[in-house]
């Protein structure tokens, strides 16, 4: 079989413990979707009555408390149990969310790989133990180029003889890690912008970002440093190097 199929990789066969991992990465993703549907259900029931309630998962639930409290327009007595019952389950779904990171966090303690990962700037908790879950292996992939490709990051190709046209990123691969990487990537250009307009000083990485959202806007560039922490994220585990936000390649010599 390998000398007809040499092109084809073998697939890291992965450990109970990061089979577990990932299930309880599943499961924390259905309790937050299941939170979002109960609040917007809240939100659209609440309307028919005259009450706006505002969005996100905080002040949404805020303003429904004090949409029961509010005496004038009053919520209707048939409407109010089922309310209440809805708010303590979001709740407990918010309780179980909490105790699946603290889990996450005890069982990934020890584990260098994920101690490593935490290090760099957009990868937290979630970001790094799924990745260390899924990849298994960093040493399948030959560079950073093709983890960021695996996952989806990188843009679809309509070449044709010598003309290169790149397309939208071709979105294949691990959707939720795609996500995560996405989200943190969004909260280090966020924090980047914060810090230029306050003068703070800034490294390459973030230097960059900044520059590329000048250059191609806001959502691009969120996408680029994505991909790019993907790589930076091949680099510190295939390397066993801690991040550098200032790090640049050696100039090779002759």
């Amino acid at each position: 079989m390998p000398a007809r199929c040499a092109e084809i990789w073998p697939v890291p066969v992965k450990s109970i413990e990061q089979q577990a991992i990932q299930q309880l990465h599943r499961l924390r993703a259905q309790c937050l979707g299941t939170r979002t549907a109960r609040i917007n259900w809240l939100r659209g029931a609440l309307r028919e009555f005259g009450f706006s309630i505002p969005l996100g998962a905080r002040r949404g639930i805020s303003a429904v408390r004090q949409a029961l409290a509010a005496a004038e327009p009053a919520v209707p007595a048939l409407l109010r149990p089922g309310i209440e019952d809805t708010l303590a389950e979001i709740a407990a779904l918010e309780e179980r969310s909490t105790r699946i990171e603290r889990e996450l966090s005890r069982l990934t303690r020890d584990d260098p790989t994920v101690q490593a990962l935490l290090g760099i700037p957009g990868i937290g908790l979630l970001s790094a133990t799924t990745l260390a879950a899924a990849i298994v292996d960093i040493q399948r992939f030959h560079s950073g180029r093709h983890l960021a490709s695996w996952l989806g990051l990188t843009a679809r190709e309509y070449s044709s003889g010598e003309r290169r046209r790149l397309g939208r990123i071709s979105k294949r691969g691990d959707v939720y890690l795609r996500t995560l990487l996405v989200h943190g990537a969004r909260a280090v250009l966020n924090a980047a912008l914060s810090a230029a307009r306050r003068g703070r000083p800034l490294d390459r990485l973030r230097t960059w970002a900044l520059a590329t959202a000048q250059r191609c806007g806001y959502n691009k560039a969120t996408v680029a440093l994505a991909n790019k922490l993907a790589r930076i994220v091949w680099a510190t585990w295939k390397y066993q190097r801690p991040f550098d936000g200032n790090w640049a390649a050696p100039i090779p010599t002759a």
